[in-house]
Order: structure tokens, then sequence, then C-alpha cells
């Protein structure tokens, strides 16, 4: 994400703050404002207990799991994030982290998965690991993809870090007549020798968190004020 800036996505730019990055809204935010949500969305910088934009404050439960809510940003006036992950994980380095974001303002799927798409294909340019596979409900007006990332050793020699994630993006219809987009993901990581064995699991078992993710009954979001 934003605050880390490296190569897997939860170190690179940030999901659907992607597509604020290409429109003229994210013009609106001033020199003094991108410092400060710099510093604010750095893990030492938030507070112990994250706030609760998005009227989810968890445990919420997913593959029989539960994910504990860990970290929580809103750095544009339309755009909120929200991270979950199992107890005893690290948001710094995790195995599994569960995403829910909402962009509020354009109800455009299409072209919001779009600019991720853009991205992946640049980042694959110069990164043969990156892969990704994208899939259009027309009956629902949901996008999803499937994507993998690495993240090398300073030396560059061996890859440090492995994420496959598959992102989900669905229409929010907020209060009143407020329309958006939600993105609810899944990212799993594995690091140095379990890498391995991580890529030979996906070769396998690739399409079960697919369906787990297109199935998923997301609890109703609120934005809170």
């Amino acid at each position: 994400m934003d605050r880390l800036y490296f190569t897997p996505q939860r170190c690179s730019d940030s999901n659907l703050l992607i597509y604020l990055k290409k429109t003229d809204m994210i013009k609106k935010i001033t020199i003094t404002t991108v410092l400060a949500l710099i510093i604010a969305s750095t893990p030492f910088a938030q507070s112990k207990k994250p706030a609760d934009y998005l009227n989810l404050p968890g445990p919420v439960s997913f593959d029989a799991k539960s994910y504990n809510l860990a970290w929580t940003s809103h750095p544009a006036a339309n755009y909120y994030k929200q991270e979950y992950i199992t107890a005893g994980d690290d948001v710094a380095r995790f195995s599994t982290m569960l995403m829910v974001e909402v962009l509020t303002g354009n109800d455009n799927i299409k072209e919001v998965a779009g600019a991720k798409l853009a991205e992946l294909k640049q980042m694959k340019e110069s990164n043969p690991m990156v892969n990704y596979e994208s899939f259009g409900n027309s009956k629902t007006g949901e996008y999803m993809i499937d994507f993998l990332l690495s993240q090398n050793t300073p030396d560059g020699k061996t890859i440090s870090i492995v994420e496959r994630n598959v992102y989900r993006y669905m229409p929010f219809n907020g209060t009143g007549t407020q329309k958006g987009i939600v993105l609810f993901a899944v990212s799993t990581r594995s690091y140095g020798n379990n890498i391995d064995g991580f890529l030979a699991s996906l070769k396998s078992n690739r399409k079960e968190l697919v369906n787990k993710v297109a199935q998923y009954k997301l609890p109703e979001l609120k934005i809170i004020k």
C-alpha cells in the first residue's frame, strides 16, 4: 500500500486509490494534506483501536476463520479502507488479510477495475512473476481480478515474498441516493523457503479461493461520518 512502497499489493498503491489518483478528484487534496495522510497511514502512527468507517468493526468471518479489524484509512473524502487479520497475525507480515474498501461518487465498476488491470500490466513488464486473470458478471455487474505479485530480496537474487490477491468489485448503495463501489478482497502471502510450496498449491487450488470470494456474503456496509 502507499505506506510501504514495494511490490506486493499491500505495499503498492492501494486498490481503489489507484483509480482516484487517475482522476481529478485526487487533485483537490493539498500538499499539506498528502503529507499528513502519509504520516497517518503508517502502522506506527495509527492508534491501537482503528476507526471503523464502514460499520464493520469485526470480527469478520471468512472461510471458517475470524478476522479482526487491524488497520483503517480515510485518505480522501470519498474513499474508505479497512483491513482485517486473524489473532496473532501481523499487518506488516501477514499470512492472510481481508480488505474492504468503499469509493463513493462513481459506480462504474469496469472503469475502476480497469485501472487496476492497467497497473498490473505495467508491473508485469518489469516483473515476470506478476500474473493476473479477470472475470466479469453481467448479471450482477460485479468484476473480479485474481493476481499474483512478488518481492525480491535486497540483492535481487531470490524472491522473498509472494502475494496472491483475489479482488471482488461490487456496487455500493449508501444512504439515500449515495452510490459507489465496494471492494472485497482476500490477500494471502508466503515468505522465503515456504514460497515453492505456496506456488505449487496455487496450481492445484487456484479456483478455490476465487469461488469463496465470489460467493461470500459481505455484511451490509454503512459509511460512518
